[in-house]
């Protein structure tokens, strides 16, 4: 008798993880050009517009270089979180008042100079981010509540909380009704690089990455957070202070997310409305997990990300595809790459013998 068996593997599939990504990644195109054709669009043509108008162009590299700018700092800020096995869903309204933290320093300050006005501003979305990410993590290890819950409920909090001061108290009253804030002033606004449309807060980025890339893998710290993640009790038992971790790497997290949510409003709105609230934060969760929690990875797959959020608006456009079309993407591409990782930790084998 033979049967079909899986076996666990106990060495790295070398080559054939990336060939498994990229194969989930095209099994996730096909079965949203599924979806396409079953509402009477070209799926086949869809699908090959998705990819040309997201990565063929130097506009489209662009827009997503600056779409995958606070995609980048979300996503580091939820897999410290998550290498510590901390659940962070709050990276939306982490990011919304880091937004709100360098709005502020920009209104109330607008007569300082731009080297003192934007290191200010840094430091009012650290604060602003740091502070949304304090509240769950002393909520947990105070009163043992569910930083998932917590968190999630936060978003909604920072998000309408913004809502409320664009609408009201800092609304421009020569916006013609429209929720903004003022202009910043000259000196609040990231500069560009050169003749292109990038900004200058990639640096940040990079900065970032790197700094998170190098605590996690070369600092006592990094293993902390790794063995805390996989054991909390032996992780105490070893005198390694786990409240004090759950703290760090929520306040981080909302710190990174706040940069994002200062960036995307001094470089790319120059000023506050609530359409710079654009699921970056729930985004960068799923980046987190494609990534599998590594700083390097994480800068390229928050890239493919920002690509397909371009090819959406592209389709949008010419096709006249749902809004709704581009999270359904993602969340397909999420599952079909978890699916594959199947193939990664196991394999399977044809054995003969009875059962």
């Amino acid at each position: 008798m033979i049967r079909l068996c899986v076996h666990k593997r106990y060495e790295p599939p070398g080559w054939s993880a990336p060939l498994i990504f990229f194969a989930a990644v095209a099994v996730s195109l096909g079965i949203g050009a599924a979806f396409l054709a079953i509402q009477g669009k070209p799926a086949v043509a869809a699908m090959l517009l998705l990819i040309k108008s997201a990565y063929f162009s130097v506009w489209a590299i662009e827009d997503c270089l600056i779409k995958a700018v606070p995609i980048f700092l979300c996503s580091l800020g939820v897999a410290i979180a998550f290498r510590l096995q901390i659940w962070n869903i709050g990276a939306e309204g982490q990011y919304a008042l880091g937004a709100l933290g360098a709005t502020w320093t920009a209104l109330t300050f607008p007569e300082l100079p731009w080297y003192l006005l934007l290191p200010a501003m840094l430091l009012g979305s650290s604060a602003a981010g740091g502070l949304w990410g304090l509240i769950p993590g002393l909520l947990k290890v105070r009163l043992r509540a569910n930083e998932i819950i917590v968190t999630l409920m936060l978003n909604y909090i920072g998000i309408l909380f913004l809502d409320y001061l664009v609408y009201g108290p800092w609304k421009d009253p020569a916006s013609f009704g429209f929720p903004m804030t003022r202009n910043f002033p000259p000196g609040a606004v990231v500069g560009l690089i050169g003749n292109t449309r990038l900004h200058w807060g990639i640096l940040i980025c990079i900065g970032a990455g790197l700094a998170c890339w190098i605590v996690l893998r070369f600092t006592r710290l990094g293993f902390e957070l790794q063995a805390s993640g996989e054991n909390p009790r032996a992780a105490v038992y070893a005198r390694i202070a786990y409240d004090r971790l759950v703290v760090l790497v929520l306040v981080s997290g909302g710190v990174l997310s706040g940069w994002a949510g200062f960036l995307e409003a001094s470089a790319h709105l120059n000023r506050l409305q609530p359409s710079i609230v654009a699921g970056y934060g729930y985004t960068a969760i799923v980046v987190a997990w494609l990534a599998r929690l590594n700083p390097l990875s994480i800068a390229v797959v928050s890239f493919l990300l920002a690509g397909l959020r371009v090819g959406l608006e592209i389709l949008q456009l010419d096709l006249q595809v749902p809004a709704a079309f581009g999270q359904i993407m993602e969340g397909l591409i999420l599952l079909t790459v978890l699916a594959g990782r199947f193939f990664s930790s196991y394999r399977f084998a044809w054995r003969r013998g009875t059962a």
